[in-house]
């Protein structure tokens, strides 16, 4: 049977997601943006409040305590079931495409299979819908078009070209062709954010082991937590620069691990895969690839990857094309939010990175390697198919 390990979070986390409720967001749609309960988000402010606000540690978890853990997971979803039922209202008496659109617009607060049993529908007939089933819109005129693409433009903060953008449009129930999406944009100068070149941060020049490269580039995956790989980059804000470590799963490039520090020391790459443990809890045995960084390649990091069980694997030297994915996610997140913003101070830059992670790029943005999905809607795609062979077999 499938097995879900339970997802924890560091401080330096859910310090930002207090953050945005403190910045004067509503609980319920940042919860709903992180993909986390409003009840978690909620617990987390009065801890922030309190000053106990701390990151996961070690447990001893009981019988007894399995046991309220089982009781409270199916009284969870009794009552997401109940919301579903309620939320959906008048959805029940309509037309299937109408369900599955509202089904759509609701996989940021629940998974898609408890979806589908509130609206009666399956799993394969939204598959279907959502794979381009009969557009249930008219054609739009060209300023209609042109108006929804300006607003979509904004949305994603100038991160799609005309052929995401015209997915995006599709995908919303709209017709529209390529062709006409790009000739909109073109002719009223709508583009996506232009690449610009950046610096490698790595520091090989050190005496520490060196892993061999286990990878060997090959970037793809059967399922998740099986492979991740890691890097870092530069932020300049106007106090100075910011480090940011990220670790990524092959399997659906989800950024699954984090830190942000004014320092580029061991302790950030060590944040960043602490985050992805504790978020993904991989068996042991799983690839962890990074480049020869002294922070890879340091006592302290390969003594966590030790801990974790990981097996580490290392690029070839000056070849930055052995981490390519992990290259790909910095080069989004510089061409579609950095090199457009002006960060006045570390914090302001901080809390900018964080949306951009965990909001728009793991939950919203469509990732070409990934059939124009996120990466939670690709993983939660996934599961649901896992789910189904366990029930049929």
């Amino acid at each position: 049977m499938l097995k879900i390990p339970k997802q924890e979070y560091t401080t330096e986390f859910r310090t930002l997601a207090v953050k945005r409720v403190k910045d004067g967001q509503n609980i319920r749609d940042v919860a709903g943006e992180l993909g986390i309960s409003h009840q978690t988000l909620r617990n987390w402010v009065k801890a922030h409040d309190a000053g106990t606000l701390n990151g996961p540690g070690t447990k001893v978890i009981t019988p007894e305590q399995m046991e309220l853990s089982r009781l409270r997971a199916e009284n969870k979803r009794l009552t997401m079931e109940l919301e579903i039922n309620k939320k959906s209202g008048g959805i029940l008496r309509e037309g299937t495409a109408v369900k599955y659109a509202w089904l759509d617009s609701q996989l940021h607060s629940y998974p898609v299979l408890a979806l589908c049993e509130g609206l009666e529908v399956s799993l394969s007939g939204y598959r279907s819908w959502k794979r381009g089933g009969t557009p249930q819109r008219k054609r739009l005129t060209d300023i209609q078009l042109l108006t929804l693409i300006r607003s979509v433009h904004a949305e994603v903060k100038g991160a799609y070209g005309s052929p995401r953008m015209t997915i995006e449009i599709r995908a919303r129930g709209f017709p529209a062709g390529k062709e006409r999406v790009e000739r909109l944009m073109r002719e009223n100068n709508i583009r996506a954010r232009h690449k610009r070149r950046y610096k490698v941060t790595t520091d090989s020049k050190h005496k520490l082991p060196i892993a061999p490269n286990l990878l060997d580039r090959n970037f793809t995956t059967d399922a998740p937590n099986l492979v991740f790989t890691s890097d870092i980059t530069y932020i300049w804000t106007d106090e100075g620069w910011l480090y940011l470590a990220i670790v990524l799963d092959l399997f659906n490039r989800e950024v699954v691990g984090w830190s942000i520090k004014a320092n580029m020391t061991t302790d950030l790459v060590i944040d960043a895969l602490t985050m992805a443990w504790f978020r993904r809890k991989p068996a042991p045995g799983a690839l962890c690839h990074s480049d020869r960084g002294s922070q890879y390649a340091s006592h302290a990091f390969q003594a966590k990857l030790a801990e974790y069980g990981m097996t580490c694997s290392m690029s070839r030297k000056g070849n930055c094309w052995d981490n390519a994915p992990t290259e790909s996610f910095f080069n989004s997140l510089k061409n579609e939010r950095v090199h457009e913003r002006r960060y006045g101070t570390h914090v302001e830059a901080i809390a900018d990175l964080f949306e951009y992670v965990e909001v728009f790029y793991n939950r919203s943005r469509r990732h070409s390697t990934l059939g124009q999905m996120s990466p939670t809607q690709f993983m939660q795609d996934w599961i649901a198919t896992q789910q189904e062979k366990n029930l049929a077999a």
